[in-house]
């Protein structure tokens, strides 16, 4: 379902508008004052997405940056390090937080696609005796936003954690997109999960709820995140009228396959145009990313020219342009960008 205004936004699926289903849900939830935890929809969203994981218990948060801060902050002490990936969104995308509240800092692996090595773990996890700072925490990523919604496989995670446990590492996955990378791979959430102590994912991604994202684990390390998550500001009153649209959003979430069609779609009409820039083989989730490097002409022509013809899109680092799908945007909306491809050549 396109934008009623006509415009075709591909800048992030963080754009999307709630569904009918969900304004619905929204108006007529039942509340109470969640930081007495007498919130009824945010027990109700807290054990339904504890149950999908595998978890004992997670706590509803107002964003994904906070769930990943609550972690973060719940498995660390000051001066510990936290091994990521080199573009990881818990590094460059949470504004230093990790560093502003928690004292702790980054020990990164480089990728070129968000996937880290059992062996580049080993490297980065070692050295932590005598004056050197302590690494305490693994963050996977999955879906990495950075690759352009890559997947980590399943078997590439449970190797790298077994080998972090085996030297004393707690390990969270920031799972914003948790649901897209369980679609494209045909991997259940829960055997995701399974692989780390903690995990979070945003229902205002991929999932297209208006606002929230939630955080799991054991019972004592969410009673524990609760309090941090007060900490940062993070607890809420009668969340359920936001919760009640998050619960629609995760019972709906089989229609990620949909936006990773439109993608797959995209993906494979700008790679026959532009191959050097498009690799549409690397497009398995929801989006595509477009190098400029392969492209005849500077990618700010092209997303001036997209703007022009009121389809959006941004650039996730210099140089590269991405294109996310969501619920709304569709297959018209693909024809339209391959349209003012073709008008600059």
């Amino acid at each position: 379902m396109a934008f009623a205004n006509g415009v075709a936004d591909f800048r992030s699926d963080t754009v999307t508008h709630p569904t009918p289903e969900m304004r619905r849900a929204m108006a007529d939830a039942e509340v109470g004052d969640d930081v007495y935890g007498e919130d009824p929809t945010v027990n109700a969203l807290e054990e339904m997405v504890a149950g999908l994981l595998g978890k004992e218990a997670a706590v509803f948060t107002p964003s994904g940056t906070m769930a990943n801060q609550i972690a973060i902050g719940t498995h660390t002490s000051p001066g510990d390090e936290v091994v990521c990936v080199d573009r990881a969104h818990v590094r460059n995308y949470e504004h230093g937080g990790a560093a502003a509240n928690f004292g702790v800092a980054f020990r990164t692996v480089p990728t070129c696609n968000g996937v880290m090595t059992g062996d580049q773990i080993r490297g980065a996890a070692a050295g932590t005796a005598y004056h050197l700072p302590r690494v305490s925490l693994l963050s996977w990523e999955n879906t990495h936003n950075v690759s352009g919604g890559t997947v980590v496989p399943v078997e590439v995670m449970r190797e790298g954690s077994d080998i972090a446990r085996s030297m004393g590492l707690s390990i969270h996955l920031d799972g914003a997109r948790l649901w897209n990378a369980a679609a494209a791979s045909g991997t259940a959430a829960a055997d995701f999960a399974a692989c780390v102590d903690s995990v979070m994912f945003c229902f205002s991604k991929g999932l297209g709820a208006p606002v929230g994202s939630v955080l799991a684990g054991d019972g004592d390390f969410i009673a524990a995140g609760r309090q941090v998550r007060s900490r940062l500001g993070g607890s809420m009153r009668q969340a359920g009228v936001i919760a009640a649209a998050a619960r629609v959003a995760l019972e709906t979430r089989e229609r990620v396959h949909d936006h990773h069609t439109v993608a797959k779609l995209l993906g494979e009409g700008l790679a026959t145009r532009y191959p050097e820039a498009v690799d549409a083989t690397s497009v398995v989730t929801n989006m595509v990313v477009v190098d400029e490097a392969g492209l005849p002409w500077p990618a700010t022509r092209f997303e001036a020219a997209l703007a022009e013809a009121g389809v959006f899109t941004a650039f996730i680092v210099p140089g590269v342009l991405r294109f996310c799908t969501h619920h709304n945007v569709e297959a018209a909306d693909v024809e339209r960008v391959l349209a003012v491809a073709d008008s600059l050549d």
